[in-house]
Order: structure tokens, then sequence, then C-alpha cells
């Protein structure tokens, strides 16, 4: 089905509405499946953080929110690398087998008695590895899923689902672990990976064709990586995201202890405590969407930055379990919207090419600041008390508000688009390989000296938009004997990745070239050069000449 049913007359001409995707059947079952193995990990988390509570102290309980998310920081650029070189849909599947088989793994350890913190931490991190490996490429695939005007609020819903679960998973893995034990817990989180399975076995995803050969895994990383470096909102969205869950990391890690220590509870406590985190984290998407009609992204993340650091300072001084119930709704949907509009901004700013990629940047960013504050938040715990790590924490954040001078989190409500028209084929000659390189590309332009300024302005948004495509050693030149004559030039590693570089324009990328052939006097000249011509000439004459057939360009 690929991209889903055609949507109606009305449905184009009217605003979207907030469950919109959810009419797309792929998605929905997505949906719907995912959100039941979010609720089985939450189910997992709660028993794995009590079972922790109850046989180490603060640090290691602590370091089960550690484990959980330090895989997708580790790995989270190889997973988005994954996702935009393999069919997204199989990739999912591999992975949550590898869950699965850890879920199951860990049923078994618990039911023996084999539980020990370094054995649970273990196995928590295995469970995470699978998760983390498919996330990038669930992200990406829900531009498959639902028409380009509703991939904001597939976004919103896709982070809604793992609140949605956490609104009441925790409260049932709290009941659970209570009335049964943390055995029956980690078989449920076991058995919730079968819905997703069955959802992805059953969607028929259209198969994309590509001219080029795949890039190498390593290749993929390190493009994707120039890609968010090279496009500055992504990049400082990224640096943002990371510092706000570095400092924020002590609510959500430290929350087994506010039920044990603060409230003195049980499991079924510290589940309620987490499920009413997740109510206030699904209230969260009714409010999102005005918040940023209203205060934009930057304006909505300082206002929840500050939410969170009140939450963290009630915290700290309430005993009253009926509270922070009400106090950890708020900071639930504060947390959810700060998340989530990272999210929608990685997404909307980025093609479809380096999609996996991208999310997979702004995941590790989220998930190694969980990681790392995370533990920082446990040693300070365990040193000087809960109640001061929250404070601290709190006071951190509101610090935090200087970085949005350094670090806005700029606005954009349409997705990137790639440009569909297809180029010429290149003029070649020489009987050169995909693999042959490197190539470097010249550009001659003749511009008007009068509009000289204008034109290096545009140059260094050309120099960008190239960067970022795969380009290396850009440069620009311009003739001291004629001024009017400029030279753009740029590096590809091999003709394939110049093939790739011409294939990955976007609408935005095509426009500054259009505006670039507007101020010329006359066509812009494009020369192709073999930087290294050695295997295209023949060292004796008894040596075939490769150079004698040109490379024919499957078209």
């Amino acid at each position: 089905m690929g991209r889903s049913e055609s949507t109606s007359v009305d449905e184009i001409t009217a605003k979207p509405g907030v469950f919109s995707p959810l009419s797309h059947n792929t998605f929905r079952g997505m949906w719907f499946s995912n959100t039941i193995s979010n609720a089985g990990s939450l189910i997992q988390s709660v028993a794995a953080a009590w079972v922790m509570a109850s046989i180490a102290t603060a640090d290691y309980v602590a370091l089960v929110q550690t484990a959980t998310f330090l895989p997708m920081a580790l790995f989270a650029l190889p997973a988005g690398a994954l996702a935009d070189i393999y069919d997204r849909r199989k990739v999912q599947i591999a992975f949550f087998l590898l869950s699965l088989v850890a879920a199951v793994v860990m049923t078994a350890a618990s039911f023996l008695n084999m539980i020990t913190p370094w054995v649970l931490l273990s196995l928590c991190f295995l469970v995470g590895t699978g998760a983390a490996l498919a996330a990038p490429a669930r992200g990406a695939s829900i531009a498959e899923q639902v028409p380009k005007e509703l991939i904001p609020q597939a976004v919103a819903l896709n982070n809604i689902s793992y609140n949605l679960a956490r609104s009441v998973g925790p409260a049932i893995g709290g009941m659970l672990v209570a009335a049964f034990g943390a055995t029956v817990a980690f078989a449920v989180n076991a058995i919730s990976f079968l819905p997703m399975l069955e959802a992805l076995r059953r969607w028929d995803r259209e198969k994309e064709v590509s001219r080029l050969p795949p890039e190498g895994l390593l290749r993929s990383v390190s493009s994707g990586v120039r890609y968010v470096v090279h496009m500055q909102p992504v990049r400082l969205a990224v640096a943002r995201a990371f510092v706000l869950c570095l400092l924020g990391a002590a609510l959500p890690s430290l929350m087994p202890l506010i039920a044990k220590d603060l409230l003195v509870g049980n499991a079924s406590v510290f589940g309620l405590l987490l499920g009413a985190f997740g109510i206030g984290a699904v209230c969260g998407i009714f409010v999102l969407q005005p918040m940023r009609d209203t205060f934009g992204n930057d304006g909505t993340l300082r206002l929840c930055t500050l939410t969170v650091a009140a939450c963290l300072i009630a915290l700290s001084v309430s005993r009253n379990q009926y509270i922070d119930y009400a106090v950890l709704m708020l900071a639930g949907t504060a947390w959810m919207m700060i998340t989530t509009t990272i999210s929608v901004m990685v997404q909307l700013f980025v093609p479809r090419w380096v999609m996996g990629r991208a999310i997979a940047t702004s995941s590790a960013a989220i998930t190694l600041g969980v990681a790392i504050g995370s533990w920082l938040w446990g040693i300070i715990a365990r040193d000087y008390g809960v109640v001061l790590a929250f404070q601290f924490a709190s006071a951190s954040l509101v610090a935090s508000l200087v970085l949005t001078r350094f670090l806005p989190v700029a606005d954009r409500t349409s997705s990137t688009e790639l440009d569909e028209r297809v180029l010429d084929d290149p003029e070649v000659s020489l009987g050169i390989t995909g693999r042959s390189g490197p190539v470097s590309i010249e550009l001659q332009y003749r511009i008007p000296a009068d509009r000289a300024r204008e034109f290096y302005n545009l140059m260094r948004e050309q120099q960008r938009a190239r960067s970022r495509n795969g380009a290396y050693q850009w440069s620009l030149s311009r003739n001291i004997a004629d001024p009017e004559q400029w030279s753009e030039r740029f590096t590809c590693p091999t003709w394939n990745d110049y093939l790739r570089l011409r294939n990955r324009r976007t609408l935005e990328d095509s426009e500054l070239q259009r505006q670039a052939a507007d101020m010329q006097l006359e066509p812009m000249k494009v020369v192709r050069w073999l930087d290294r011509p050695a295997g295209s000439v023949r060292l004796s004459e008894e040596a075939p000449d490769r150079g004698d057939e040109a490379l024919q360009i499957q078209g």
C-alpha cells in the first residue's frame, strides 16, 4: 500500500485534526500495536526498577533508566543508516525479534531466581538494544504511511503512543508486581511484542527502486552526520534536546525513589506515579499545536522547561501522593511537549533520503542525555538524597534558559520535499565506473559586477546545501582578469557519490540554483574532472585503454 489511502477534497481543504492520521489503515494498525508494545515495555520497566530498588542502592535504581536508554545513544546512528539503506519493514521485524528473545530470557532468569543487579541491567540493555535499532525505521516509516500534510500530527501521535501506554502500563505493572511478582510482568512484556510483529508482517510496503547501489553502512552514517552538521536548525535542536534531557532526567530516573523513600509506598504507588505522568503526556497532544502556533517552537520549549523545573521543586517538598499525581500529570504534559516539538521540527527540516539518520541523531541526543543524566542524578541522590537532587535539577533547568540565545529552535510548517525532476545524464567519454574518483565538479558562472555581493551571499547558502548533500572541499573563485567570471568547485569521493548528490536536491536547493541562473549573463557551464586519471590512460602501448569506451549511464 506504500503511502496510505487517498485523501478526500474535504480533508485537504480542512485543517487536519489531531487524530486524522488514524484514518489511514496502515498507520492505525502500526500505532495500536506500537502502543501495546510500549505498554509492555513500561510494565517491564516498573518491574525492573522495583526489583532493583529492593536489591540495590539508589545509584543502581537510576542505572535502570541508563541501561534502557543507553542503547539508543550508542546504536542510533547505525540504526538510522540501516533504516535508510534497507527495507524499513524488514529492519523493524529483525530488531523487534531481538527484543522479544531478550524479554523471554529476562522472564526465564527471573523465574529461576537468577536476577542480580548486573544481570538485570544487562538484560534491560539487551531489550533496549532491539528497540533502539528498530526506532529510526519506525519513525522514518511515518512519511510512508500518511500524506505529507499529516506528518506533524502523525509524529505527535507516535510520541503519544508511548505516553498513552505510560498512563496505563506502569499502573498495570505495579499491580502485577505487587500481586504476582516480577516474573509475570516480564512475561507480559515478551507477549506484547507479538502484535507489532503481526502488524509489520501485514504491512504491504511499496518497494523503492534506486538506479544506484546502496551506500555502505559507514558511508551512510557519515553522510547522515554531515547532513545534520550542515543543517543548522537541526543541529541546534539536537544540541538543545541533549541539554534539556540531561538536566530533566532526574524526574523519570528517580521516580521509584519518590514512591519508596518520600511516600513510603509500594510498587503499586510507583506504577500510579508513572501512570499520572503518562496521562499528563497524553493530554499534552491537545495543547501542543496551539502552544506551537502561539509561542513557536522555542517559546514552547522555554515554557515547558520552566514547568518541569517547578514540578521538581513541588515533588521535593510534597509528601502527599495525590498532590504528586497532579504534579506529575503537569510534568508529563511538559516533558511530552519538549520531546515532540524537537521530533516534529527534525522531521519537517530533513528530506526523506536522510530521514532515518536524522531521527536517529535526534533520538541519540535525547536518550544520551537521559542515560548520562540518570547516572549523574542517581549519584547525587545517593550522596545527598532525593530532595536535594530534585532541587539541583530544578535550578539547572532554570539556568539552561540562557541557552535559548545560543541554541534557538526554529519554526517550520511544511515538510522538506525532494525535487523529483530528473536531470539530464552527465556527458561521459571516459571509461569510468561508479567507484571511480575522486570526482571534482566545476560550475562556471558569468555574473554582472554590480550583483557580485548578492551572488556571493547566495553561494554561501549553496555551500551549505552542497555540503549536507555529500560534497567535500567546496570553494568559490573569481577570475582576476575577468571579474564577471566565477567558478564554484566541489569534490565527491566517487562517481556514484556525485550521482547521489544530484538525486538529493530538495526544492529549496533547486531554488538556490534557479536564483543563481537568473543572475547570469550567459548559461552556466559545468565541467566534471576525474582527479586521479591514471586508470584512464595506458601505461604502455600494449596495455588496453579503458578510456577508449565511455561509461554507459543507465537511465
